[in-house]
Parts: C-alpha cells; sequence; structure tokens
C-alpha cells in the first residue's frame, strides 16, 4: 500500500533534482535590486547618463561630419581646375568634372577676360553657369541673381541685352545709376544691363558676370576655369582629384588650401571634443558604479556569509555579482540609448536645422560598453567578496 505514495514524492524529489537553477537565480537578483533601491538606481542612472551620452556622441560622430562638410561646401570651392598655361580648357572638360563626381559636389565654369568700357576703362569680365555658381557660392552677397541665357538667345550679341552680375567696386565704374551700358572686346561690343550686385569682399567686388552662353558668343573664348566643390573625407575629396587629374591632362588640378585646411582642423577639433566628452562621463559613470557596488559588498557581507556556510562556491559568488553588474549595464544602456536618440536629435535640430538619423547600430556598440564598464567596476568589489570570512561575519566580528 506504500508504493502509491512513494511515487508522488519520488516524483516530486526527481524533478526538484533536475529543475534548473535559473528561477531562484533570477529571484535573488530581483531582490537584491529590490531590497537595495537606493543604491541600484543610483547606480542605473548613472550607466543610464553614460549610455545616453555615448549614444548621442556616437550618432553624431557620423552625423556632425556629413552636415559639417555639407556647410562647408557653402563657402565655395575646394578644388580648381585650372588651364595650362592659362589657356582655355577642352570643351567637354565640365562633362567629365560632372562625371567624375557622379552627384558627389557641383561645379562651375568661369572664363575670364579683361573688356573696355566705353570710356576705355579696362574691366575684368567673367562668363559663367548662374545656376551652377548659386549653389556652389552660397556665401555671395548677391541682390538679384541674373536669368541664364541659352546659346541660341546668344547668337547675336549686339542685337539685344544682356543681364550681368556687377560687383559693388565694378559698379561705378561702368554705370553709377544701374544703367545699361557697353562693353567691348576686341573690337567686338555687348550691350549689358545690370540685373543685380555681388559683394563677397574679395576680387568678385571688382568683376562683371554675365552668361557663359553670351561670354562664349561675345568673346569666342571658352572657360578657363571650373570651381569644384567636392563632398567627402579628405580622402575621397584626394580620389576625386587624381580623377580629375587622370581625366582632363589640359589642367592643373589644384587644392583650395584654405578650404581644405580649416575643413580638416574643425573636424578634427570636433571629434577630438565628442570624444572626450564622452570618455570623461564614462569614466565618471564608472567611479559611481564603482562606489555602489563597493557598498553593496559591505552591506551584503552577512548574506555572502551565509551563502557560503551553505555550500556555495567563491565561483559561483562572483558569478552572481557580476550578473548583478552585467544586468545594471545592461538595463543603463537601453534606457540610455533611448534617451541619448532623443538628445542627438536636438542638437542636431537646434545646430544644423537637421534631423540626425537614429543610428540602431550604435546599440550593441553602447550595450557592450556598459556592460564592459560595470564588469571593470566589479573587479575590485569582487576580490573584497572573496575575503568574506562566514565564521568571522555570523559571529558578527
Amino acid at each position: 500500500m506504500s508504493a502509491p505514495n512513494s511515487n508522488p514524492a519520488s516524483n516530486l524529489a526527481a524533478s526538484r533534482a533536475h529543475a534548473p537553477h535559473t528561477s531562484m537565480f533570477l529571484r535573488m537578483l530581483v531582490r537584491a535590486a529590490v531590497l537595495r533601491r537606493g543604491r541600484a538606481v543610483s547606480a542605473l542612472f548613472a550607466m543610464a547618463v553614460a549610455a545616453a551620452v555615448s549614444t548621442a556622441m556616437l550618432n553624431l560622430y557620423v552625423d556632425v561630419q556629413a552636415k559639417l562638410r555639407r556647410e562647408f561646401r557653402n563657402y565655395g570651392a575646394n578644388i580648381i581646375l585650372v588651364g595650362r598655361d592659362s589657356a582655355s580648357l577642352p570643351s567637354d572638360s565640365l562633362a567629365h568634372v560632372d562625371s567624375v563626381l557622379a552627384g558627389r559636389g557641383v561645379a562651375a565654369p568661369f572664363g575670364l577676360l579683361v573688356a573696355r568700357t566705353t570710356d576705355g576703362q579696362p574691366i575684368v569680365v567673367a562668363g559663367t553657369d548662374f545656376d551652377r555658381v548659386r549653389q556652389l557660392n552660397r556665401w555671395w552677397s548677391v541682390s538679384a541673381w541674373p536669368p541664364e541665357i541659352s546659346a541660341s538667345r546668344a547668337q547675336n550679341p549686339r542685337e539685344m541685352e544682356h543681364p550681368a552680375l556687377i560687383g559693388v567696386r565694378a559698379l561705378p565704374a561702368v554705370s553709377r545709376k544701374s544703367q545699361p551700358f557697353d562693353l567691348s572686346f576686341q573690337g567686338r561690343t555687348l550691350h549689358v544691363t545690370p540685373a543685380g550686385t555681388v559683394q563677397t569682399g574679395a576680387a568678385e567686388d571688382s568683376r562683371i558676370y554675365i552668361s557663359l552662353a553670351d561670354f562664349t558668343a561675345w568673346t569666342g573664348v571658352q572657360p578657363s576655369t571650373i570651381e569644384v566643390a567636392a563632398s567627402g573625407s579628405p580622402e575621397e575629396i584626394a580620389g576625386i582629384m587624381n580623377q580629375l587629374t587622370q581625366t582632363i591632362t589640359a589642367a592643373d588640378v589644384r587644392p583650395v588650401r584654405q578650404i581644405m585646411e580649416g575643413e580638416a582642423r574643425v573636424l578634427g577639433k570636433t571629434r577630438s571634443t565628442l570624444l572626450a566628452a564622452a570618455t570623461l562621463i564614462i569614466l565618471t559613470a564608472a567611479l559611481c558604479v564603482l562606489s555602489t557596488l563597493m557598498g553593496w559588498v559591505f552591506d551584503r557581507r552577512r548574506d555572502f556569509a551565509i551563502m557560503k556556510a551553505l555550500g556555495a562556491s567563491g565561483r559561483l559568488l562572483n558569478g552572481f555579482f557580476a550578473a548583478e553588474a552585467a544586468v545594471l549595464g545592461a538595463t543603463g544602456a537601453v534606457i540610455g540609448f533611448l534617451v541619448g536618440i532623443g538628445i542627438a536629435a536636438w542638437i542636431g535640430r537646434v545646430n544644423f536645422h537637421a534631423a540626425v538619423v537614429p543610428r540602431f547600430s550604435v546599440l550593441p556598440i553602447v550595450l557592450a560598453g556598459s556592460m564592459a564598464v560595470t564588469l571593470l567596476s566589479a573587479i575590485l568589489p569582487i576580490s573584497l567578496l572573496r575575503r568574506v570570512q562566514p565564521a568571522v561575519i555570523l559571529r558578527g566580528e
């Protein structure tokens, strides 16, 4: 009669013997966090702040460089192509430049010569593509841009008026009241109508800009210069310059060193500032976590002593403590990642008036980094945990 009663007991014992210890382990972790909420919250807050800052910096690290490069493109060309020995460039040069850029920048052609006003004064006249120049030199202060003139309308330059962009220093010499005036070059006259003025504080203020179609129809001269604003890293821009040198052999390809060196300097300082700020905050968070974990060890010496007295090995206790630190780091990383995305978006909107795209590829980096910080911070507390003597602690010494 005892056999039927022994089966349930034996089955229960067998199930307990083979049951996983995962649920008990998790309950211990949760209970440790609940009983010491103050310390847990302070450490979690520190890790969340570190993860948020790291997330924001890593998101900005990529986007800020792209946005700064785009801002630098608004300050004009960083590459210039000039015909060798001041000769005109081949007629297909601009098409080759556009092919090499492949959407990674904008290029504008310029033809330059010295013409004469009606009273014989020399004046520099430049022919260009106004649509391209508006994209290339957004920093120019222009009152009004002339409309682009097609080549078909410029076949008979004497029979029509031609709009021009006049430099502020050149305007008094050619048309004090912004009235139409004539320019002559090698016996050919062009009737010019001022459409607007340009002011840059440089050589452009002393020039007269007309459309490239008018320029070539009037003078028969092809552009001798192409200014290029190329986007990309310094290595990518160097690659573009090499391609241009190989493609257009009749041109000297030169970098605009003021733009390129200024861009590299600003990007380098921005990168260093972002990394330094992230490093400083991460170190501060690590010290906070270290202080919290040290306090955990001292507060729970009796708990650990009881666990040791009941047969828990040192490896088990070390693993339990490391797991607490890892869970703390992972939770802080997830919270900080969500907050960091919002911070990066806010910084991008305020400073660049453009959204910073959330990069979820940053999450594994932030998660691994947060867990690494907490585990490294747990090394010293774990070494103190090994010194816990159950007999001494349980006697109250």
